[in-house]
């Protein structure tokens, strides 16, 4: 195992980050500084900041996050993900946010690494949404989303939408590779429109398919 895949491992951080400590010279393997690339063998002594580290099991699930559910550990009096979760689910953390009155995949680890490469902008990951608004989308506001983009006071949003349904103009797919605060509710705010539901379907490589609200899968675990 390379020592920056043994680093993230160990400690949660991401792999560009256990480079820059390599670089920096602040890991060292069986007494001698680290280079970048070191192969780590089952019995090398490995330390960082002058710590030993080592690698713990790596753990991914995917959560059918319920509205109504807070994406914290204090929910302030409302119910939160972590009242919901396992036990042995508890310490993950999640990959991005869902607001409270959104529900749909919702993913959790402990893997830095994998955290990182689904959520820096550079590696842009499709999420898929499906969205019910209070009153019917107009052409030229779905022209204006689509083809154009919408200024917000944070950026340009891009989503791309489709019908859900023949016929029904409230009800759409959004298809993105951002992931801003409330971005998509913000998006139709500013045009008129309030989201009445949003639902999160795919992250990446990853499908809700059927889970159930409030159940989790497994889909990763490492050691």
């Amino acid at each position: 195992m390379r020592i920056n895949k043994y680093l993230a491992q160990a400690t949660g951080i991401s792999r560009r980050m256990a480079d820059k400590a390599v670089a920096a010279g602040r890991v060292s393997v069986n007494g001698q500084l680290a280079e970048q690339g070191t192969a780590i063998a089952a019995n090398d002594t490995v330390l960082l900041d002058g710590r030993a580290v080592t690698p713990l099991s790596t753990t991914t699930v995917m959560f059918h996050k319920p509205a109504g559910a807070v994406v914290s550990r204090d929910g302030q009096g409302a119910q939160t993900i972590y009242d919901i979760l396992p036990a042995e689910y508890r310490l993950l953390k999640p990959i991005g946010r869902l607001d409270k009155n959104s529900s749909g995949l919702l993913l959790l680890t402990n893997d830095g690494d994998l955290a990182n490469e689904l959520t820096h902008p550079r590696y842009s990951k499709q999420k898929i949404y499906e969205i019910v608004l209070h009153k019917p989308l107009q052409p030229l506001h779905r022209q204006m989303i689509n083809d154009h983009g919408l200024q917000l006071e944070d950026g340009l949003s891009k989503l791309q939408l489709e019908r859900l349904r023949d016929g029904d103009d409230t009800a759409w797919r959004v298809t993105m590779h951002e992931g801003r605060n409330r971005q998509i509710r913000r998006t139709f705010e500013a045009l008129g429109y309030a989201v009445t539901r949003l639902h999160r379907t795919h992250f990446g490589p990853y499908v809700l398919e059927e889970l159930a609200p409030g159940q989790c899968r497994l889909i990763r675990s490492e050691s």
